[in-house]
């Protein structure tokens, strides 16, 4: 008989796996190509449909498409260098609109996180090779971009785009990266120092990362907000601008197109003139809330009508401070909220230099990221008064920073301090219940969900059922079910814990006696009760309970007696002979435990059988 072996590769591995992880660094490097090329797409058809329809066109369709390229790179931060000017010097221009720089950004971010994507058909690439294989890819394309963008009438400064662009696509390129495994928030690198790497893995550094960053884009929200109203306030000059720069739609849609890639730069602007620096309005001119000094270069620009007026400021200038103010207050709350819980404990709150220095620390990544949201926003839009537009990063930056640490820190201090005040922590960190605090002697004993029993009696039946407080079946009683002929039956188990309780002495049964029917405290052990005035040695309890006459006779058989047996004259324990009778007496205290408020026993609970007519036979 002839035995076959099969060698062939297990179903779990495809045969295409066997070119290793080169296809997938392949596939990464088309995709950072395909993603330029989309942006580039995108640019190009947007302007060739505005050349289509200007009345006008300087040039042929070739020039549109140099003009495609060079705004294509501005997107990514590289300088354009205008060499068609009426004093024939080339004019840069710096101003890069925040809102294009979306789209490309978008578009690595993309490309990098699909292509880390397990796919069935090639396997997994690393994230180091995904992030190489797509930044290489996608400058590939930038490169060609750039030599073709030379030749146009909006040409590329050669060495800012060698700088800016690798820069912005690496962060997009990280970001998609990121994103695709996992968003994880460590290890760091090991090239990063040790005790660098232990600081940032405290729980305070994303604490100051995330408030910092909610800070930040309060700032920018609010200059948002600040824009929109200056606007509305000189309307009429807007419109004026806006009509005056183009007679034809085509060029009116240009205009309203680039001003809405400038928003965010306006934004950025009036954040900066919010905190105090102000921005620059060429070399010469700063606008501040205090004043506008200086002869300013404006150019003729719908959101440039929207500048304050010249001259001294006006306290409706002075209300641009909200905008900061409103900053720190995010940074404090945050900060706060992770210091201090609102439904947390003095256990887990932090301490008062923990919260300090975490509010500090969220003013400081606020202050870098307005700085460089400034620097981004900023640049200059010609040569002489025109090479200095928009705020100066590093004051915008510092004001950021003062303004968050002055206000953020008392803040969060206050709002712990406030959080925490009255929270009292158990030996556990779980909050001490009221009925078990430590205080002067009550006048009654506190039952089960911190109710005093001697005050059960005074609440109103409609509002208070006794048996709300009392356990369903307490410690040491016997579960009864009704049985199908109308007698009370009763649970094997419970019966053997009370034979064992009960012993021979009391010479009595407990199998006919409801949970209620006993003149002891339904629970073993309430709070704020000793076990002397509770009565818990039921052996004791049940003892005294089968001598006691005044227990049986009462006129209602589902009353409970309030006699006390202290002051019963037909006491026959006395008789009995019992030694140790009056050690195993109950406290005097317990009949008033229980007032005459509680209800009557329900019918056939398992007295029905007994003889009441006479007192009990003496053991």
């Amino acid at each position: 008989m002839t035995q076959t072996t099969d060698h062939s590769p297990p179903f779990s591995a495809p045969v295409l796996l066997q070119g290793g992880r080169r296809p997938a660094l392949a596939a990464c490097l088309v995709r950072g190509a395909i993603a330029a090329g989309l942006g580039l797409g995108t640019f190009a058809v947007l302007v060739i449909a505005l050349w289509i329809s200007s009345p006008y066109p300087d040039s042929g369709p070739n020039g549109a498409l140099h003009v495609a390229a060079g705004l294509w790179l501005l997107a990514h931060g590289a300088e354009l260098v205008r060499s068609e000017t009426l004093s024939g010097q080339p004019a840069p221009i710096g101003i890069v609109p925040l809102l294009l720089v979306v789209l490309p950004a978008w578009l690595a971010h993309r490309a990098a996180r699909d292509g880390l994507l397990p796919a069935d058909d090639r396997p997994r690439p690393s994230a180091r090779g995904a992030l190489c294989a797509v930044t290489l890819g996608y400058l590939l394309v930038g490169a060609a971009a750039t030599v073709y963008a030379a030749g146009g009438p909006l040409a590329p400064d050669l060495l800012s785009a060698v700088l800016h662009l690798p820069l912005v696509t690496l962060a997009a390129v990280g970001a998609g990266v990121w994103t695709a495994s996992g968003r994880p928030g460590g290890p760091l690198p090991e090239w990063v120092p040790a005790r660098l790497r232990k600081e940032l893995a405290r729980t305070r550094v994303a604490v100051a990362v995330r408030s910092g960053a909610a800070g930040a884009l309060t700032l920018l929200g609010g200059g948002a907000l600040l824009v929109a109203a200056s606007m509305v306030w000189n309307a009429d000059a807007t419109q004026d601008s806006f009509l005056h720069l183009a007679d034809v739609w085509s060029g009116r849609l240009a205009v309203l197109m680039l001003g809405l890639t400038l928003v965010p730069n306006a934004a950025v602007w009036a954040a900066a003139y919010g905190l105090g620096p102000g921005f620059a309005l060429g070399t010469g001119a700063t606008a501040t809330p205090l004043a506008l000094t200086g002869d300013p270069a404006l150019p003729h620009f719908p959101l440039v009508a929207a500048v304050p007026a010249e001259g001294p400021g006006t306290p409706l200038n002075w209300a641009a401070a909200a905008v900061p103010l409103a900053a720190a207050l995010i940074v404090a709350h945050f900060t706060a909220d992770r210091a201090a819980p609102r439904h947390g404990n003095r256990a887990t709150a932090w301490g008062m230099g923990e919260t300090a220095l975490a509010a500090l620390q969220g003013a400081m990544v606020c202050g870098v990221l307005t700085g460089v949201l400034a620097a981004a926003a900023g640049g200059p839009l010609g040569t002489g008064r025109l090479t200095a537009f928009g705020p100066v990063w590093w004051l915008t930056g510092a004001a950021a920073l003062v303004w968050s640490a002055v206000v953020a820190v008392p803040v969060a201090l206050g709002l712990r301090a406030w959080r925490v005040r009255g929270r009292a922590a158990g030996a556990d960190g779980s909050p001490v219940p009221a009925a078990v605090v430590p205080g002067p002697a009550a006048s009654a004993p506190v039952g089960a969900g911190g109710v005093e029993v001697a005050d059960m009696a005074d609440m109103d039946d409609a509002e208070f059922d006794p048996y709300d407080f009392l356990p369903e079946f307490p410690t040491g009683s016997r579960k009864t079910d009704a049985s199908p002929d109308g007698t009370a039956g009763t649970s094997d188990e419970s019966s053997e814990g009370a034979g064992q309780r009960a012993g021979d002495a009391t010479g009595s049964d407990r199998d006919d006696r409801a949970p209620w029917a006993v003149p002891l405290s339904p629970w073993p052990k309430a709070p704020g009760l000793s076990s002397v005035a509770l009565g818990t040695d039921r052996a004791k309890a049940d003892g005294e309970k089968a001598d006691s006459p005044a227990a049986d006779r009462r006129e209602d058989p589902g009353a409970v007696s309030t006699t006390s047996p202290a002051t019963n004259p037909t006491d026959h324990r006395a008789d009995t002979g019992t030694a140790g009778a009056d050690a195993a007496r109950p406290s005097p205290e317990l009949p008033a435990l229980l007032p005459d408020a509680l209800p009557d026993r329900p019918a056939g609970s398992g007295d029905a059988d007994r003889d009441d007519s006479g007192p009990p036979a003496t053991p």
